[in-house]
Formats: structure tokens, sequence, C-alpha cells
């Protein structure tokens, strides 16, 4: 059986995931991912080690633009990596990949036959994560102060942002605590410095001492 793609797959899921991120890094996942997809195979789990010089050579890239590229996949959780004494292991997300029936070529009995493939078209629905995400696109703050505002089991559920989910999980806790402390009033704050400027003062000390020393006690006047 020869054990060659007729094609490299790239599914809308991926497409519209990587609308998190701008135009030019969007347009640098898309060629980096596909490069990975031509190791990753379904065979070996989606699982390739790979060198930066061999991604640049796919993609024209620099290995600056390779290296943050990557990131960004990591941080989407498209990819995930392990090191080895020989290298980095790169996992693609299977959620981001097609089932791969019938992509081999002489796989099938009419390898022709198109109506054999899964078609490319699919329905994707954004998540009410995704759409947060998408809304506030580069801004993160806004990101996380937004998805903070959603149950932690939904954050918990999101397979498909989960950088995202764990610093709105951490930002929930973090209100959280805030609305459970006990804070001081300001004016009582207030009163109290005042009380501390006064008694530091030197012609207020002194005249608070002679009082003492005579036996005189302003506030029975």
């Amino acid at each position: 059986m020869v054990k060659t793609r007729g094609f490299l797959q790239l599914t809308y899921v991926l497409y519209h995931h990587l609308d998190k991120v701008s135009g030019g890094k969007k347009a640098n996942c898309l060629s980096v991912y596909l490069s990975l997809m031509k190791y990753c195979w379904k065979s070996n789990n989606y699982t390739a080690g790979l060198r930066h010089s061999t991604i640049q050579k796919d993609t024209g890239l620099s290995r600056t633009t390779i290296h943050r590229t990557l990131q960004t996949l990591t941080k989407l959780n498209i990819i995930s990596t392990s090191k080895g004494r020989s290298g980095k292991t790169y996992i693609v997300n299977p959620n981001f990949v097609k089932f791969e029936k019938s992509m081999y070529k002489n796989e099938t009995s009419n390898p022709s036959n198109v109506s054999d493939l899964k078609t490319l078209e699919e329905q994707y629905l954004y998540s009410i994560v995704d759409k947060m995400i998408s809304k506030n696109k580069g801004n993160l703050e806004n990101i996380i102060n937004d998805l903070a505002t959603l149950p932690a089991d939904t954050l918990k559920m999101d397979k498909n942002n989960v950088y995202y989910c764990k610093l709105a999980i951490a930002r929930k806790e973090e209100l959280a605590a805030e609305s459970k402390a006990n804070y001081v009033h300001p004016q009582k704050i207030i009163q109290a410095l005042n009380k501390i400027k006064k008694e530091t003062n030197v012609r207020y000390k002194e005249k608070r001492d002679w009082n003492i020393r005579n036996g005189i006690k302003p506030w029975e006047k």
C-alpha cells in the first residue's frame, strides 16, 4: 500500500480558531501548521519530531518567526510539544484534524471517486468562549475579564482555548477573594492619618506637655 497523501487537510474548525490572531500571524500559523501536517500522520498519532530548519525549508519563514508561531499554536492548544534528547516532538491536537479515511492513494477500490472522501466543508459553531476571544482579539486584558464572567465549569470544559481559560479561572478566583475581603472605610483611614499627623507635630507636643505639667485639661473648660 502506498502511503502518500493526495493533499494536506485544513479544517474549518482550525481556520476559524485562528481568527483569534491578527492577519499576518494567522498566515504564519497556517503555514507552520501545514508544514507540521506533512509529517504528523494519523498512523503516528499526529506526532512528529522536527527541527526548525525543516519547517523553515517548507515555509520560507525565519527561525524567529517559526519559534514565535509555534508558541502561538501552543497557546491556542492547536499543538503541544515534548522535548527529547534529539529535539522536540510536535503533537497536533486531533480536535482540529478531520478523520483521514480514504486519504491515502490506492487505499480504496476507486480512489478517483470523490464521493468516498469526506467533504471539506463542515459546519463550525463558535462556542461562547470563542466568541468572546474573537470580539476582543488582540486585547488580552479584555479577553480575560470577559471570560472571567463565565461559570468556571464552562471554562474548564473548553478544550480549544485552554491558555485563555486558565487565565480567566485565575481572574475569577482573584475577584472572588477581593469580594470577601474586609476593607476599612476611607473616612477611618483619614481620621487615623490626621491623628498621627497631629501627634507628631512639634508645637502640639509642646503644648500637650505644658498642659500635663500644669494639670490643665482643655477639654474640661
